[in-house]
């Protein structure tokens, strides 16, 4: 198939020019396809968007990725010359944004690569920045949701705290029938159709081609209305229970991403910003996080897992393209795994990666087996990690309140109150049940 020219070097602002509500740029770079190997458009470009206020006050240096035609949501595309960056700005007034598009081989996760590298485009836009319109549970009216050395989350907009409350299941949440090659593998894991939620979609709620995603952003109105601000979901489960969900253009194909499917997921997760929803991404089923419990390989690593728990290549690509276009989100944690079986170095390592890359410094934390919890958290207190919080697990609800007090103090005395949610409280089989002694 023949090459099509690339773009002008222009550069589009869009979005809603107000505090705290996304703001996209798209630069018209390079034509690519998400399946170029030379150059590969996520590993060999390395788009970076700086965002500093007109008084020099605020400053945020953005990962861009690549986005096909701009409409993938939409159109299904592969290819095309829009580089992409998103950005929440904390603050009214002048923004300039500064685009640097750099080309060379691994540039996106290879620092050295990067520093050598040549500029392919750059490129400077201006835009204004008015007051938000937004008021209610809508999290643009609150702002974005920070960790402040504190046992709670605070809204950077009101100064109020957040006390997180919803759903934690199912994983499989992304696995849906109306995402863009989203497939089953397992005969007893089908991807869901939410169905039973369509009714709850409402006239100007958000759709992608031709009204497909009505079913699940029902399910997002379902949440909200009956007072939930969460919900979570895993990225990536491949070689996990549900092996349904993840971001690359082929299940095993860890450096091509899939545009159109990652643009759908998008539009699930401004939904939920805008019906002020907090987004749980566990980046990591255990199956496959390096199979350190022999789930499936006698070496002790699977196919499926990034580097073999390592922070390597694969990790780093994975972290920066999801930051890189979901970061943006106001109210969020970055979970390393569910029921996490790394090494406390390459804890310590993805979680400094995941600090490093993230503009907006979101809270990091970790999960893990129950009775594993005294041997992973400690070595991850205070200054030894980038680590903000627990995502705690039991499997009696009489354990819930004394857990939770442990580990708030166990922090606190380590001079870094972490941030603890209960987030899998109560046994596999019934979850947590109306009652003791049910």
């Amino acid at each position: 198939m023949p090459r099509k020219p690339d773009g002008n070097g222009s550069v589009h602002v869009s979005g809603e020019l107000k505090q705290w509500h996304k703001v996209t740029v798209t630069l018209d770079g390079p034509y690519a396809h998400e399946r170029d190997n030379d150059p590969n458009p996520f590993t060999d470009y390395r788009m970076t968007a700086t965002f500093t206020h007109a008084d020099g006050s605020h400053s945020y240096s953005v990962p861009g990725h690549f986005a096909a035609d701009g409409d993938a949501s939409n159109t299904s595309a592969s290819d095309g010359t829009k580089w992409r960056a998103h950005f929440a700005p904390d603050k009214t007034g002048e923004w300039t944004c500064s685009i640097t598009l750099l080309r060379g081989r691994q540039v996106s996760i290879d620092e050295e690569a990067a520093g050598k590298a040549a500029s392919v485009v750059t490129a400077t836009t201006v835009f204004t920045i008015g007051r938000s319109d937004k008021q209610g549970r809508d999290l643009r009216a609150k702002g974005r949701l920070q960790y402040v050395g504190r046992r709670y989350l605070r809204f950077a907009g009101t100064g109020e705290f957040f006390l997180k409350a919803g759903a934690d299941a199912p994983e499989t949440f992304l696995g849906y029938v109306d995402f863009d090659d989203t497939v089953a593998r397992k005969s007893k894991v089908p991807l869901k159709t939410w169905s039973a939620h369509t009714r709850d979609w409402k006239p100007g709620d958000p759709t992608w081609k031709n009204g497909k995603g009505k079913g699940m952003i029902g399910a997002i109105n379902y949440l909200a209305d009956k007072g939930c601000n969460v919900f979570s979901f895993m990225p990536y489960n491949a070689g996990g229970d549900g092996d349904n969900v993840w971001p690359f253009v082929a299940r095993d194909d860890k450096f091509h991403y899939d545009c159109s499917k990652l643009d759908q997921w998008g539009i699930v997760f401004d939904h939920g910003t805008s019906l002020g929803h907090y987004l749980h991404f566990k980046l990591q089923e255990t199956e496959m996080d390096d199979n350190r419990r022999g789930h499936a390989a006698t070496d002790g690593k699977v196919p499926t897992s990034l580097d073999g728990g390592k922070l390597g290549p694969e990790r780093k690509l994975y972290c920066r393209e999801i930051i890189s276009r979901f970061g943006h989100a106001l109210a969020l944690n970055w979970n390393l795994g569910e029921e996490n079986t790394q090494s406390t170095e390459e804890q310590r390592d993805m979680a400094r990666y995941i600090h490093d890359v993230d503009p907006y410094d979101h809270l990091i934390v970790i999960h893990t087996f129950p009775n594993d919890q005294d041997r992973v958290y400690p070595p991850l207190f205070g200054n030894q990690s980038e680590l903000s919080g627990f995502s705690l697990q039991n499997s009696d609800i009489h354990d819930t309140h004394w857990q939770v007090v442990k580990w708030v103090n166990a922090s606190t005395a380590a001079g870094k109150p972490w941030v603890v949610a209960f987030d899998e409280s109560g046994n596999a089989a019934h979850a947590q049940v109306p009652d003791l002694g049910y």
